[in-house]
């Protein structure tokens, strides 16, 4: 396991999984969100994404995570990935780490990906291409459909899944990932 796609809807912890486990693997973490949002939360322009995505997982060791459809499943990413860490929590768990991270950023004004913050107003929007808690509600059943497909995929023959449904479980492969690292020759 070197090279690590980890996906999953939004909220499910994809990013602290991916810098937990990049530094259990001694790789960089690619947080493919800080690619793809520009300056007013303006998307990167053309084929700078595809191009930024390409270069960070050149190389022979790197934890990347998000579900762009640019660049996930037929897209570098898995082409290059050896593993995909699917992060499949129940709705009711995602919803309430969306809606307290939400919370969080807009109350302390937290700065993401080049100088954007999100609003509080994501919190009541309906329209869930501007509020991520409408988002996360919008696509977690989608987003399970979409990667049962991908793991019955005979394109995806080279990827191995690991699919983990509860904290329980996500702590427990993150402790083997660390204890296999500090193994000796690990």
């Amino acid at each position: 396991m070197r090279r690590v796609s980890v996906v999953g809807t939004s909220g499910s912890g994809k990013t602290t999984v991916a810098r937990r486990l990049s530094e259990g693997l001694g790789a960089p973490h690619v947080e493919l969100d800080a690619l793809f949002h520009g300056p007013g939360w303006q998307p990167a322009e053309g084929g700078a994404f595809l191009a930024a995505v390409d270069r960070a997982t050149a190389g022979d060791a790197w934890v990347a995570d998000g579900n762009y459809r640019a660049v996930v499943g037929e897209g570098p990413v898995w082409a290059r990935a050896d593993t995909v860490v699917w992060l499949d929590l129940p709705r009711a768990v995602v919803m309430r780490r969306v809606l307290w991270r939400t919370l969080r950023r807009a109350l302390r004004r937290e700065v993401l990906w080049n100088g954007n913050r999100e609003p509080l107003s994501g919190l009541v929007r309906w329209d869930p291409e501007r509020s991520v808690v409408r988002w996360a509600w919008t696509t977690h059943a989608e987003r399970r459909q979409q990667l049962e497909g991908a793991m019955a995929s005979p394109s995806c023959a080279h990827l191995r899944f690991v699919r983990l449904r509860s904290r329980a479980e996500v702590e427990a492969f993150l402790s083997g990932v660390g204890e296999a690292r500090a193994a000796p020759g690990g």
